[in-house]
């Protein structure tokens, strides 16, 4: 014999994966992580730079503190952004190599701002909360009719409330959306950009649209349906003054750059070597193919390349970050820091290149660039505490110093930035051995190892390990 209940389960189990879905679409990070994927990152001091010459007066005309909102790129084909977690924005390495003008960029960038400003990942809970509303009173009127003995009229009275709870946080959303869209566009006219580039994305988003599906129930997505969008947009773009500004001949290249290169470093060589053929000389087509070559590899191509774009534009700090990078992988350590020492000194604020610089004086194990490494690597933490690969490289730099003590709280430090707890216990024990107890490295040592261990707890509550 079963209890009525029983039939509770599975038309509950339904209707609560049904507004978790509805979450997950307001969280892409989240899904990910749920559906056990792991987000892969691309850091790029040009392509972060390029991203924030233009994002960073936004979020200031937003009411946002830029050094307070994250920028990350995901190496990912398809086009979306979208902001999680606090002030962090995520943009796919396909929308930068797929949309067409750096406007369309900006133009995602605001709207993605617009959600910030917005506060709409909090907002986002009271969303769910008007959500679940409906589907409890539901829940309960289903379940006495079952206990009643009117099974399936309980189970429909349950499932037209799973219906409605799905339709109100999806108009929630929509709605959310639309705001976004505004927003942005506000962002846009107090910098004085256009918003044809955003309006040019939804056009593409629309066509799409029209060629996945001609039977598309409005009501039934996150997003405003795009010819709703659209119309809602060319009135804001038409009443802007800066609707007919165009990028600048600056901005255009400093975009084509960062393109050429995402998609030397993304693409298949071959596809890259297609897309710009060695009859196109242009910069952007030399760096693509210097790229490609550098991923084949063929490093001697790769250099020939670099060397060009050397002589058009010797104190270009990306070039000569480059072509340190393909000194080095050719085994031309020593020679390598020369331009990666340039490149430092160009952009003393870029730590991945500095750190890049200490890397390669730690790989030459000359004793006489030991110091030195340790100088550039710490200099390059202070600017980005939450770099893994400047941990692992300062702690060989601290081994070669005969400072063992650092040594093991630097990969206390690396293993805590990668959430590995069990090792990053470990070696904070190790560390505070070997440190002055009392001392700020010691301290420092003390706060890894109980952070890491509550952690560690935690996830062996959760059944992890």
């Amino acid at each position: 014999m079963s209890s009525p209940v029983a039939a509770l389960r599975p038309v509950f189990g339904l209707a609560l994966a049904a507004l978790l879905a509805g979450v997950f679409l307001f969280f892409p990070a989240l899904q990910a992580r749920a559906q056990g994927q792991e987000l892969a990152f691309i850091r790029d001091t040009e392509v972060e730079r390029v991203l924030r010459s233009k994002l960073d007066p936004i979020l200031v005309t937003a009411g946002l503190v830029p050094q307070d909102v994250h920028l990350y790129i995901i190496n990912d084909p398809s086009i979306n952004a979208f902001v999680a977690e606090g002030q962090n924005m995520f943009i796919n390495t396909g929308t930068l190599m797929s949309l067409d003008t750096p406007n369309q960029i900006t133009g995602v960038m605001a709207h993605e701002t617009g959600h910030m400003a917005h506060g709409d990942l909090v907002r986002a809970a009271a969303g769910m909360k008007a959500a679940t509303i409906p589907l409890l009173v539901s829940m309960a009127a289903g379940l006495a009719a079952i206990i009643a003995g009117a099974g399936e009229a309980g189970t429909a009275i349950m499932m037209a409330g799973q219906q409605v709870a799905e339709r109100t946080f999806l108009a929630y959303s929509r709605t959310v959306e639309a705001n976004a869209d505004q927003a942005g566009m506000r962002f846009l006219t107090a910098t004085h950009q256009s918003g044809e580039g955003m309006l040019e994305v939804f056009k593409k988003f629309e066509n799409q649209e029209i060629l996945s599906s001609s039977h598309i129930d409005p009501f039934a997505q996150t997003h405003p349906v795009a010819s709703d969008r659209i119309a809602a947009l060319q009135d804001l773009v038409d009443a802007s003054p800066y609707r007919d500004v165009k990028d600048s001949p600056e901005t255009i290249y400093a975009f084509d750059m960062i393109r050429a290169k995402l998609r030397g470093y993304i693409q298949q060589p071959e596809v890259t070597l297609r897309q710009y053929p060695v009859s196109n000389t242009s910069k952007p087509a030399r760096y693509a193919r210097a790229m490609a070559y550098f991923k084949m590899p063929n490093m001697q191509m790769a250099l020939s390349e670099v060397e060009g774009l050397l002589k058009d534009e010797p104190e270009n700090p990306y070039f000569l970050e480059m072509y340190g990078q393909i000194l080095v992988e050719m085994g031309k350590v020593e020679q390598g820091i020369v331009p990666y020492r340039h490149a430092v000194e160009i952009l003393p604020d870029a730590p991945l290149i500095r750190v890049a610089l200490g890397a390669a004086m730690v790989g030459t194990e000359n004793p006489q660039y030991a110091k030195e490494a340790v100088s550039e690597l710490e200099k390059g933490l202070a600017q980005d505490h939450d770099d893994p690969f400047a941990w692992y490289e300062i702690a060989q730099a601290y081994s070669r110093t005969g400072q063992p003590g650092k040594a093991d709280l630097a990969t206390a430090e690396q293993a805590f930035v990668l959430d590995d707890y069990r090792r990053a216990i470990q070696f904070s024990i190790d560390a505070q051995r070997r440190l002055p107890q009392g001392s700020t490295d010691w301290q420092r040592a003390v706060d890894i190892f109980a952070i890491s261990q509550t952690q560690q707890k935690a996830i062996q509550a959760r059944g992890g390990r």
